[in-house]
C-alpha cells in the first residue's frame, strides 16, 4: 500500500545487509584454516554442529566458557592497530577452559558495531581465527551485529564463547595438598586486564599512543596491545605428562585473587615474590601510577600469566615439559596449610 510518503530501507537506517554477507565471504577463507577433527558444520547456517565422537572421546563433559576484552579495545580503536585484538579475545576464553581440565574445540564470536567496515571487521576476525588456529579450537561461527546509534561509527565490541570437553573424571583442580609446588608460566606484557588504570596512567604521563613506548621497541599503543599469551599447548602437553592438580589463569584480580580459586578450604599459597624479574611494562606503569605493590598484584599478572599446582616429585619433569613448549618458567612457592595468599620478597 503507497501512504505517499517517500520509502525507506533499513540501510538508509544505518544497517547494510550486503556488507554483512559480504564479511560472511571475507572470513570464510580464515574460518576454514581453523578446521579440526569433529567439525561437522561450520559458517553459514542457523548453527554448527560438533561430532565429540569423531574428535575422539568416549565419556566426555562439556565445558564452557565466555569473556570480552575489556577497554583494551579502545587502545586498539583509537590507534587502529586491530589486527590482534582478536587473539586476546580467544585466549580469554581458552585460558580458562584448559584450567578446568578440557581441550577447547570450537569458538564463536559475536562483534557489535555502529557502521561496518567489511575491511576492518575482516581484520578483527581473521585475528580470531589466527588465536583460534594456535589454540587448536575451530571458529565455527559467531554474530555481527551493526547497531547504528548504539555505537558510535568506528567502535566495537567483542565476546567470545568457547566449548571444550574432557573426559569424565579429568577434571580440573584435583588432588591440590600441602607440599605442592606452585610453578608460573611468563605471560606476554599486560595481556587484557586492568587496561581502564593502564588508559588512566597514560593520561596522566601526557603520552600519545604513536609515542615512543619508554618500556620497549614499539610505540607505546602497539606495546600495550601485545596479545594475550595462549597457554593451551603448554598446559595440554603438561597435563599429558601427569601431575599437574590445577592451573590458574591469572586475570583480573592477579595473582592475589585467581590463585586461591583453585585451592581446597583450609590451603593456601606461599609465594616468593623474588622467583621472577617484573617485566618493564608493570615497572613503568607502577612507577607512573605511584601504585604500590597490594595494588599491583590486585590489579595486574604482573608478569605471570598462567599458574601451575603439581606434584613436588613432577615439578622439575613438568618445567622441562613446559620450558620445551617455549614457556619461560619459574618455581614460585608453595600449596601451604591455611587460608589466603603469604608473600615474601618484593616486586617494585
Amino acid at each position: 500500500m503507497n501512504t505517499g510518503k517517500n520509502g525507506l530501507s533499513y540501510a538508509q537506517a544505518g544497517v547494510d545487509i550486503d556488507a554483512g554477507n559480504a564479511l560472511v565471504e571475507a572470513i570464510k577463507p580464515a574460518a576454514r584454516r581453523t578446521k579440526r577433527t569433529g567439525v561437522m558444520s561450520g559458517l553459514g547456517g542457523f548453527g554448527a554442529l560438533f561430532d565429540l565422537k569423531a574428535a575422539g572421546y568416549q565419556d566426555p563433559i562439556l565445558v564452557a566458557a565466555t569473556d570480552g576484552v575489556g577497554t583494551k579495545l579502545r587502545i586498539a580503536i583509537d590507534t587502529g592497530h586491530i589486527d590482534t585484538i582478536g587473539i586476546d579475545l580467544v585466549a580469554m576464553c581458552v585460558n580458562d577452559l584448559v584450567c578446568q581440565g578440557a581441550e577447547p574445540l570450537f569458538f564463536l564470536d559475536y562483534f557489535a558495531t555502529g557502521k561496518l567496515d567489511v575491511a576492518a571487521a575482516t581484520r578483527i576476525i581473521s585475528g580470531i581465527a589466527e588465536g583460534c588456529r594456535r589454540s587448536g579450537c575451530a571458529l565455527i561461527g559467531g554474530e555481527t551485529a551493526e547497531m547504528p546509534g548504539m555505537y558510535a561509527a568506528q567502535d566495537f565490541d567483542l565476546a567470545g564463547f568457547a566449548v571444550g570437553a574432557m573426559e569424565r573424571g579429568a577434571e580440573l583442580p584435583s588432588g591440590v595438598g600441602a607440599g605442592d609446588v606452585i610453578v608460573g608460566l611468563a605471560s606476554d606484557g599486560v595481556h587484557s586486564n586492568g587496561y581502564s588504570l593502564v588508559r588512566k596512567i597514560v593520561a596522566q604521563t601526557g603520552l600519545d599512543w604513536d609515542a615512543p613506548a619508554p618500556f620497549g621497541a614499539d610505540t607505546l599503543g602497539q606495546a600495550l596491545l601485545a596479545p594475550t599469551r595462549l597457554y593451551v599447548n603448554s598446559a595440554l602437553s603438561a597435563l599429558r605428562a601427569g601431575g599437574v592438580h590445577a592451573l590458574a589463569h591469572i586475570t583480573g584480580g592477579g595473582l592475589t585473587e585467581n590463585l586461591p580459586r583453585v585451592l581446597p578450604e583450609g590451603l593456601g599459597a606461599e609465594i616468593d615474590l623474588g622467583a621472577w624479574t617484573l617485566p618493564p611494562v608493570f615497572r613503568w606503569l607502577t612507577t607512573q601510577g605511584g601504585l604500590d605493590q597490594t595494588e599491583l598484584l590486585k590489579t595486574f599478572n604482573a608478569g605471570i600469566g598462567m599458574v601451575m599446582i603439581v606434584a613436588p616429585e613432577r615439578a622439575d619433569a613438568l618445567t622441562e615439559v613446559l620450558q620445551a613448549e617455549g614457556e619461560d618458567v619459574w618455581r614460585l612457592g608453595s600449596v601451604i596449610e591455611g587460608e589466603g595468599m603469604q608473600y615474601s620478597g618484593t616486586l617494585v
